[in-house]
């Protein structure tokens, strides 16, 4: 019965991989220096990390509260910053195999900058208003 069920669920597995659906994923790959990334993997952890700053970086300004537009710069050069450091010195992976700096650096840039204002705007608004 044991392996019956074993058997259905490497078939399902299976099945789902080739169809696309199913795609694994360890959490410990992400500071593993040794680990193998596809360009897709790479760029989709990038986003959520700075997407992560965004979030934490918007409530900060909004909840100390500061104002200026030298603030946006500030959180451009941190987010910025965190992720040349995973990418460059954390992964040590080669920036030329995934389209460069520039490439690596851009990734989640623009959609960050909306979260980053819309929580900093919005926690803002809310607590010193």
């Amino acid at each position: 019965m044991k392996e019956v069920k074993s058997v259905k669920l490497n078939a399902q597995q299976h099945q789902q991989h080739e169809n696309g659906h199913f795609f694994p994923f360890k959490f410990a790959k992400i500071l593993d220096p040794e680990a193998s990334w596809d360009k897709d993997q790479l760029g989709d952890v990038l986003h959520w990390i700075r997407q992560v700053v965004a979030l934490f970086c918007g409530l900060l300004w909004g909840a100390i509260p500061v104002v200026g537009g030298i603030w946006i710069f500030v959180f451009l050069v941190v987010s910025t910053g965190i992720i040349y450091g995973y990418y460059a010195m954390i992964l040590k992976i080669d920036e030329e195999n995934f389209g460069g700096h520039a490439a690596l650096l851009q990734e989640g840039l623009f959609a960050s900058i909306t979260l980053f204002l819309l929580a900093w705007i919005l926690v803002y608004s809310l607590a010193h208003f």
